[in-house]
């Protein structure tokens, strides 16, 4: 192992290519910290400081975006604009035959919806900032600190409608524009450096709130649930390892064919379906959904000494907090039901069956065009539901880590840290182990 990691440094290209990426992600985590225009950034640290935080409303937007959300930074919003976008534009292929059409035509098509996902991508950026911006001056960043002075004001605009709102516009597009940064960055290092580009940031941006997080936990609970969580912690990585490997190979023989003089076919392979075909977007679907009761909630709240509507009251009770059971069962069943529905979308067996008749494949026992697509229909069905279980049981343990011990609803061994650490850190070092292989003939894995 240690000689496979002296090889990456020795090896050039590969070192030339790891350090640009890693100056790359020093950038962003420094775009973190630095305060965007107009921003009390003593009253925001005060706040942080006091444990303050929205409990539920923006936890996932400030976990993908490495804590900078509640900072107001110029990266702010991180990567989830771009996160949100290039989902939406996934989704839009079911509804327009046009981005379907794109998708087929290979490599220009494919750049296509790229452009179409970065002009998507800057408008919610600009939404998302209006709205981050407009819950800051109403002093509802964070409402659990409302005896905490300086929470109510993290914000010092000019006197003057003219001058808030030119104070307002110049905010919106600090914060945008560090969100078209960011996504160029993220280019960047797709083409640049190693690795998916977009998720190393997200991966950055989710580890720098390990330490914290575990740190929290040793604070308020101390070292001996701390070592436990620990280890804990390593088996539900483990596991994860595991079942984001797993996968069901359906075997595929292609016939001979003659093409003039040659021969072509003949061979065998397999189409891979992963037990977690889905990744960690079910578990954003179900998270986003849930956390719109909660934001219209907010906002229809009534004047000072009003008894808040019926509605309003319910939603607060129930599906604001992590630890309600009934929060806990509508988040895992949404998800599974996600799982499902996002699989459906991503995998077309009657396209693959009939790709494979084109070619002369078919699989052993069953006939090629309709039975081939039923066939892989059936498969496809039982091997979602262990992964929509596993999504929901994963997406669940930081709720019951909040419960057990009393950690946040970022809790670092569960939810969409978790799955979206190990899938970028495997697909990582799958992608440096290939370039290995290139130029050593050995690996870093064996």
């Amino acid at each position: 192992m240690f000689r496979a990691v002296a090889r990456i440094f020795r090896t050039p290209d590969l070192r030339r290519k790891i350090g640009f990426t890693l100056g790359i992600v020093a950038l962003f985590r420094l775009g973190s910290f630095i305060p965007a225009p107009f921003v009390d950034f003593g009253n925001v640290q005060a706040c942080l400081a006091s444990n303050a935080g929205t409990a539920g409303l923006y936890d996932l937007v400030n976990l993908f975006s490495g804590g900078a959300l509640l900072q107001l930074s110029v990266f702010a919003l991180g990567i989830m604009p771009y996160i949100t976008a290039s989902i939406i534009v996934q989704l839009l292929r079911v509804v327009i035959p046009h981005f379907e059409t794109l998708y087929k035509e290979g490599q220009a098509g494919q750049s296509r919806l790229t452009q179409y996902t970065r002009y998507l991508t800057i408008a919610l950026g600009v939404l998302q900032s209006t709205t981050l911006i407009t819950v800051a001056r109403s002093g509802a960043l964070f409402p659990s600190n409302t005896g905490v002075a300086g929470c109510q004001q993290v914000l010092v605009l000019p006197e003057g409608e003219a001058g808030s709102a030119l104070a307002i516009l110049l905010m919106v597009i600090t914060m945008t524009a560090g969100t078209g940064l960011i996504m160029w960055m993220g280019e960047l290092i797709t083409e640049r450096g190693i690795g998916n580009g977009m998720s190393l940031l997200i991966f950055t941006s989710i580890s720098a709130r390990f330490p914290s997080s575990l740190w929290g936990i040793q604070q308020a609970k101390g070292i001996e649930v701390f070592i436990g969580v620990i280890l804990i912690g390593v088996l539900i990585v483990a596991a994860v390892v595991f079942v984001e490997q797993s996968q069901r190979r359906i075997p595929v023989q292609y016939a001979k064919r003659m093409v003039g003089r040659r021969t072509y076919g003949g061979n065998n392979t397999y189409i891979p379906i992963k037990v977690n075909m889905a990744g960690v977007v079910p578990v954003i679907f179900a998270s986003s959904l849930l956390y719109l009761p909660a934001l219209i909630a907010q906002f229809n709240q009534p004047a000072t000494g009003q008894t808040p509507a019926g509605w309003v009251v319910w939603i607060q009770s129930y599906l604001t907090k992590g630890d309600h059971p009934l929060y806990m069962l509508m988040y895992f069943l949404l998800i599974v039901g996600f799982t499902y529905f996002y699989v459906a979308i991503t995998f077309n067996p009657e396209e693959v069956a009939d790709n494979m008749k084109k070619y002369g494949g078919f699989i052993p026992g069953i006939r090629a065009g309709r039975p081939t697509a039923e066939y892989l229909d059936y498969v496809l069905t039982r091997v979602t539901l262990p992964g929509s279980l596993y999504l929901g049981l994963i997406a669940l343990i930081p709720l019951i880590a909040l419960v057990l011990v009393g950690a946040n609803t970022n809790f670092p061994f569960g939810g969409a840290s978790i799955l979206i650490i190990v899938g970028v850190g495997l697909e990582t070092v799958k992608q440096i182990d290939s370039q290995l292989q290139q130029r050593h003939y050995e690996g870093l894995l064996r």
